[in-house]
């Protein structure tokens, strides 16, 4: 299941189930579980874990050095969960020591071909990143969240779980959970409504959702007093004091709502 050509550098750590293809390179940190598929071509290095049944696919490059001028060497880490799929020539970097020392992708995430995950970055799970969608340092991307094809996103910007990032989007704000968000210069357009029926969510937990989002985006309350309000009107619903609290923890600050009455666009 080891192509000859494959190089797996002493030290590393492949459990018998592995399959490599041909040219592929395995570093001597490497830990690799059970069922993982790699393809041809791939570069593993670094202090890499990769969970079991994950496929990584030709020319993926995983747990190179951050690109980061402060980065001198330090023994940082990637950790990939189970189930996840890596397409064609995504790169994920490891982590920074003044950073989380350690880039996370969580089970079960997608990352279609051209994805780019910088250092320090944490994926929840079951993230989907849609072609060439580039996430900088220090992000965190919360479960179930959708990003689509050639967004980028800034350092230190948080997209909360169940949201979606339209395409060609620019997100340099904060995207509260539960919500979607599109455009060159990120805006909010509301919830995620489509979304949240097909993962489960009831019609009432989406009308209390849409009615915290009313409160703390469309009204002239501050969010310190929208989340307040929220947190002291909604306490029988856990997603919207997850809304909530997101925003009370906000640094970047949410990105804006849409004043256009145009229907969201998901390039």
């Amino acid at each position: 299941m080891i192509h000859p050509t494959a190089i797996i550098e002493s030290g590393a750590v492949v459990d018998p189930t592995v399959s490599i293809g041909a040219y592929s390179i395995i570093g001597a940190k490497v830990e690799i579980g059970a069922g993982v598929k790699i393809g041809p071509h791939v570069v593993i290095e670094g202090n890499t874990s990769i969970g079991p049944n994950t496929e990584i696919c030709q020319f993926a490059s995983i747990g190179a050095p951050p690109q980061d001028l402060s980065y001198r060497g330090e023994d940082t880490r990637v950790e990939i969960g189970q189930g996840c799929l890596i397409r064609e020539y995504v790169t994920i970097h490891r982590g920074t020591i003044r950073g989380r020392g350690s880039t996370k992708i969580g089970p079960d995430c997608y990352l279609m071909a051209y994805c780019h995950v910088a250092h320090d970055c944490v994926l929840g799970e079951g993230v989907i990143m849609a072609n060439s969608a580039h996430l900088g340092g220090h992000i965190e991307i919360g479960k179930k969240a959708i990003l689509g094809g050639i967004v980028a996103v800034h350092q230190f910007v948080r997209v909360g779980e169940y949201a979606l990032v339209g395409g060609v989007s620019g997100v340099a704000k904060d995207v509260p959970p539960y919500t979607l968000a599109s455009g060159p210069r990120i805006h909010l357009y509301g919830l995620n409504e489509v979304g949240l029926r097909r993962n489960g969510f009831s019609s009432q937990t989406i009308r209390t959702l849409k009615r915290a989002f009313k409160i703390a985006l469309r009204s002239s309350l501050s969010i310190h007093e929208a989340v307040e309000k929220i947190r002291q009107e909604m306490t029988d619903t856990p997603e919207a004091l997850i809304f909530a609290d997101f925003l009370a923890t906000s640094k970047r600050g949410p990105a804006r709502v849409s004043l256009s009455r145009h229907t969201f666009r998901m390039a």
